[in-house]
């Protein structure tokens, strides 16, 4: 069954992460679990009451920022997008003329349809931009006499220039999202393309492969499209080798401007905040500030072979094994408290929350020991920090505990050099 795309790209790819997601971190199955959702909860609502953040660039969930969006608010001409001789086009349809009311999903279910090459599509089913509040998406399983393989469509705004807008089209970083290929570029009017070619699950668990292209906009329209290798994303089996589209056919796809016109006919929010709403002053530090800070309160002894690029991760090896390591720097968090110290957690002196968590990691991966020291100053500044007995989060153990110790991660997270943040 379809999914809001969006929210799940980004909520859990997280890559993309998040698929990926979604959402990168998963909340507490372990300690960054439950501060990654509590912080995709916040930033959300940060983002509808300010500026509207979110997927691209996924440069991409956290982001280190492969990609500069330079836009400037005054968008190049949008060139007519003609279709190949592999896709059929649609007699009719808007070619970036916004329609005169919301899009029905028949008629999403029809466009994609006809975009389509030669094949059979059955189980249609979609979402028309009627609906306030829910992104229009259209649905259904393609055969092109080879297999039939899952195939959506997603339609939704991003504010340009956004954190969204650039995390929707970087490519995750590998270490936290395994993928085939991954490829993010600049089309001649402006709009930013990522081509992504991953799995349903991460760990592989099962073989579906799941392809999928994004495309935003100058003037912030979001295109998702996604395809399988079986009938369905979940739960159905493996019905061909790759999925039924190839990387330039989804290219084709996405950026057919068919769909751009019923992006601008979806309803605005009434929710959304005007442009006299007053955006949050308050800026996470970038991922290269983190792990500068991070680096030097590392133990003597311990070497770092990997730095994340998107993500305030590191990998460690002291000699005995691989050790994934990953910090997260975070404001505002202090309505959350509750939810991430219990009754039994540690409060300093200075009112700053301690706490310890033990679990088996994030991804069930038989023997992973992940530790995590949670802390959280009385202004609602946090840090947290975990480490993983693994490379990385998706590989089985290479020692028997963490490459740092419990002591070692709270005063880490204790440190006074975090005060600058603050």
């Amino acid at each position: 069954m379809p999914v809001e795309h969006d929210e799940e790209h980004f909520a859990g790819r997280l890559g993309h992460a998040l698929h990926s997601t979604g959402d990168h971190f998963e909340a507490d199955r372990a300690a960054l679990v439950a501060g990654g959702l509590a912080r995709g909860r916040r930033q959300r609502l940060r983002r509808r009451a300010a500026v509207a953040g979110g997927a691209a660039g996924i440069a991409l969930v956290g982001v280190g920022g492969a990609l500069l969006v330079p836009w400037d608010g005054t968008p190049d001409p949008l060139p007519s997008t003609a279709t190949s001789t592999s896709m059929s086009s649609v007699a009719g349809q808007p070619s970036g003329t916004p329609a005169t009311a919301p899009v029905t999903a028949g008629e999403l279910i029809e466009t994609l349809e006809g975009l389509l090459p030669e094949g059979k599509v059955s189980e249609q089913e979609g979402r028309g931009a009627e609906e306030a509040m829910l992104s229009p998406y259209a649905h259904l399983v393609f055969d092109d006499g080879k297999g039939p393989g899952a195939l959506s469509v997603s339609l939704n705004r991003i504010d340009p220039g956004s954190d969204r807008a650039r995390q929707v089209v970087d490519c995750p970083d590998k270490a936290l999202i395994p993928h085939d290929s991954c490829v993010s570029s600049r089309l001649p009017d402006g709009s930013l393309l990522m081509l992504f070619q991953g799995y349903e699950y991460p760990d592989r668990r099962v073989d579906t492969k799941r392809w999928t292209a994004d495309l935003v906009t100058p003037t912030g329209q979001h295109i998702s499209v996604s395809e399988w290798n079986a009938a369905a994303e979940k739960g159905a089996p493996v019905s061909r080798p790759e999925p039924p589209l190839s990387t330039g056919q989804l290219k084709e796809l996405v950026t057919a401007q068919a769909w751009r016109g019923y992006v601008d006919a979806i309803p605005e929010d009434p929710k959304k905040p005007g442009p006299s709403a007053t955006p949050s002053t308050v800026v996470e530090p970038d991922v290269d500030t983190v792990l500068a800070t991070l680096v030097p309160l590392l133990p003597k002894g311990v070497e770092v072979v990997e730095e994340g690029d998107d993500y305030t991760y590191l990998v460690l090896d002291d000699g005995k094994g691989r050790s994934y390591v990953q910090i997260d720097v975070q404001h505002g968090m202090g309505d959350v408290a509750d939810e991430l110290f219990g009754e039994d957690a540690e409060t300093l002196p200075d009112g700053t929350k301690v706490a310890f968590r033990e679990s088996g990691g994030d991804k069930g991966v038989d023997g992973a020991v992940m530790w995590t020291v949670d802390t959280l100053r009385p202004e609602g500044f946090r840090v947290v920090i975990s480490a993983l007995n693994a490379p990385t989060q998706h590989d089985a153990p290479s020692r028997e505990t963490p490459a740092l110790t419990k002591k070692q991660l709270r005063e880490i997270a204790l440190s006074w050099k975090w005060e600058q943040f603050r």
